[in-house]
């Protein structure tokens, strides 16, 4: 089958397609004929050679697939050969094959195709896990988004809105102070020629957000605190500014506040697959409806060009999802 693959770590223009041997899945898999891979901040990181793939997972790269099951295990009672669905991988989704945990597989939604369900599996696995679950999101909170328009921040405005909570976001343009409002946040805040502690303070009348979903790291994190309201939680899932932070403990105590990080991609099936019953039972009947979450493609590239997908997640010039079709 064909894949994208790579020799060696490096940059965008190390990919390249090649052909490697169909996966046979174990007995608690399904093997899904791929229509279309979302493409990763994780992706580029491992192709970049700072995030390997855990013990057992396979070396190709993508996280997350939509298709149609081509064959299961031999202990898969849900899905059969035929079904459409989208599936968290543990790796190997930039290819024509993958052999997924069936606990990480869901149904396509009504009404969305495969391009469009392949934007959903990471970033609902992940928001739903962290805003959710661990974070304790509740109606009416202020929630406070940092990177609006990426792939997770665009989902967290989304998941936050349709849970009766207040989104709130950080961008970098007009262009996308733009877009987020127009899919669902209250309030975009241009990191580049605004304080986002003073503006998230003026929005809520000076209590501060109950929580900020950091996907930034580094000295953003101190600022988080000073962002917060009372008893809020600041969860931090990446580190692109750095994972080095300079905190005074005093701001937790005066806040009464938490601060959590988690990473998805080297839990156990069974977690994973936890995460799924979650989604399924409070997210996806609300996805036919496209509101508020819709998907949100911003471009789609051929397994040829997937240097050209992974390129412009660098550029950070995206709103929404890159995918990648075989």
């Amino acid at each position: 089958m064909r894949a994208v693959v790579f020799d060696a770590p490096g940059g965008a223009d190390v990919l390249r397609v090649g052909e490697i041997g169909v996966p046979h899945p174990s007995a608690r898999e399904v093997l899904i004929a791929v229509e279309a891979a979302g493409v990763s901040r994780a992706d580029v990181m491992q192709r970049s050679g700072h995030y390997p793939p855990p013990r057992g997972a396979s070396p190709i790269l993508g996280l997350e697939v939509a298709g149609t099951v081509a064959s299961v295990g031999t202990s898969v009672r849900r899905w059969k050969p035929g079904d459409r669905v989208c599936a968290l991988t543990n790796g190997g989704g930039y290819a024509e094959f993958v052999a997924v945990a069936a606990g990480q597989v869901l149904p396509i939604p009504d009404g969305w195709s495969g391009v469009e369900a392949a934007t959903l599996p990471e970033n609902a696995f992940t928001v739903y896990d962290n805003l959710v679950t661990r974070a304790r999101l509740r109606r009416g909170d202020v929630v406070l988004v940092h990177g609006g328009t990426s792939g997770i921040g665009s989902t967290a405005i989304m998941f936050a809105r349709a849970l009766g909570a207040t989104p709130v976001v950080t961008v970098g343009t007009p262009e996308k102070r733009a877009a987020a409002i127009g899919f669902g946040a209250a309030h975009a805040i241009e990191y580049r020629t605004a304080d986002f502690v003073e503006e998230i303070r003026a929005f809520t009348h000076g209590r501060g957000a109950d929580i900020v979903l950091d996907i930034v790291g580094g000295p953003y994190i101190a600022r988080d605190l000073e962002a917060l309201a009372l008893d809020g939680r600041v969860v931090c899932l990446s580190t692109a500014q750095g994972s080095r932070v300079d905190l005074d403990l005093r701001a937790l105590f005066v806040k009464r506040a938490a601060i959590m990080a988690s990473s998805l991609r080297g839990r156990t099936a069974a977690e994973k697959a936890a995460i799924a019953r979650k989604l399924e039972r409070h997210i996806w009947p609300l996805l036919p409806k496209r509101d508020p979450i819709v998907p949100l493609v911003d471009s789609t590239y051929s397994f040829d060009e997937a240097a050209g997908a992974h390129a412009r997640m660098e550029s950070s010039a995206h709103v929404g999802k890159i995918v990648l079709v075989p």
